[in-house]
């Protein structure tokens, strides 16, 4: 279940020592043969930009959308060197054109980790070709797990759909991320392949509608990365694909692949989908949803399975958006806690069971029109300021 799950593609996954504690560092994945496929990408809009993401979007941009291989490390984001840094990463991209047998910008490549510190390329540059030459279709949970910063287990996905003749086209992914999760996207990597057959101009804008329905409605933190990148290589070989089809496909990819970065956020002990209904627009319930999502005192009631609506309740009419404080309505697990204006009976027996889960929702009804909104969050736990208050 990942990247390899789509027939024409090979990855792997090593352990080069950018990491000192010895895990799998270094990964790759690319289609089979070396030949470039449809490409396109989503990424960052932090105006800190990382170099690997300027090489892939210059990369994109030269070969109008067409990539054979993708190269990823972790353990050092290669973020905030500058010139030296820019240089390392088209190293890395030429080193891995030279094993594939492409070319330098049909490369694309993907660094996390550790922001400010040069990349340790006397490790990567000798590692590169060996990793190619490991490449296979098994190698994808490798990939995967070499993609890993702070994330405890690997994430992978693989959807399935029917193509214009009947047929079944297929989209896998492999992405990473465990905090600093906030849109435009997170401190994520992903890269998702499929088989269906797609001009680049359509897959971004596939992809970037994808992204908007998953990554984009992830939030941990509150933070955005320097990295965040998301590919797509599509083979074509299944054949002709309905539009919509692929992207109902990469929306799920990418939706599976985004619970599963919230499941594993750094120091969280809870899932939190919350729904807000009854806004003036979409804006407005994303506006809402977003705040009380990131605010540090419904986060703590969360950790402490406290389902006390006044929070929530706060944030919302707080949040700049159209707001009557005896029309919204707030339930968790289905059981309303709060409506009109007062405090609501509840099965409490049932309540506290809800809480003590690792999932809970969140439903927010503002009563003021027809706006929606959804969005996938964490609690905030000791665990995650210990996570957080180091640098090495």
């Amino acid at each position: 279940m990942s990247v390899t799950a789509v027939p024409g593609f090979v990855a792997a996954g090593s352990t080069c020592g950018i990491k000192p504690s010895g895990a799998p560092d270094l990964a790759m994945v690319a289609t089979a043969d070396g030949a470039p496929v449809t490409a396109a990408g989503v990424f960052t809009s932090n105006l800190m930009t990382a170099p690997p993401v300027l090489a892939c979007r210059d990369h994109l941009a030269s070969t109008g959308g067409r990539a054979a291989a993708v190269v990823l490390n972790s353990g050092n984001a290669n973020a905030a060197t500058g010139a030296p840094g820019r240089a390392d990463a088209e190293e890395m991209c030429r080193l891995t054109a030279e094993a594939v047998g492409c070319s330098t910008d049909e490369v694309l490549v993907c660094s996390t980790g550790w922001i400010g510190f040069p990349l340790p390329m006397d490790a990567i540059a000798p590692a590169i070709g060996p990793l190619a030459t490991a490449m296979s279709p098994e190698g994808g949970p490798d990939a995967a797990r070499a993609m890993m910063t702070t994330d405890t287990v690997p994430k992978a996905t693989v959807v399935t759909g029917t193509t214009a003749d009947g047929g079944t086209f297929t989209v896998g992914g492999v992405a990473k991320g465990a905090a600093m999760l906030e849109p435009n996207m997170a401190t994520m990597l992903a890269v998702v392949t499929t088989d269906a057959a797609v001009d680049a101009a359509t897959a971004t804008d596939l992809l970037r509608s994808a992204v908007g329905v998953s990554f984009n409605c992830l939030t941990v933190d509150g933070a955005e990365s320097t990295n965040d990148t998301v590919l797509l290589l599509a083979s074509g070989t299944a054949g002709p694909v309905d539009e919509a089809a692929l992207g109902t496909a990469l929306a799920d990819a990418c939706r599976d692949l985004a619970v599963q970065m919230a499941d594993d956020a750094e120091g969280s002990t809870k899932t939190v989908f919350l729904t807000v209904t009854g806004a003036t627009s979409d804006a407005e319930a994303a506006k809402g949803a977003r705040d009380t999502a990131n605010c540090q005192l419904v986060k703590c009631s969360w950790y402490g399975q406290d389902p006390y609506w006044g929070r929530i309740a706060a944030e919302m009419g707080a949040a700049g958006i159209a707001f009557d404080p005896d029309a919204i309505t707030i339930a968790y697990g289905g059981q309303v806690v709060y409506a009109a204006g007062a405090v609501q009976p509840v099965d409490e027996d049932a309540l506290s069971a809800h809480m003590a889960g690792r999932r809970l929702d969140l439903d927010v009804d503002l009563g003021q029109g027809d706006g929606t909104a959804w969005i996938v969050t964490t609690d905030l736990s000791h665990a995650y300021i210990d996570e957080n208050m180091r640098t090495s």
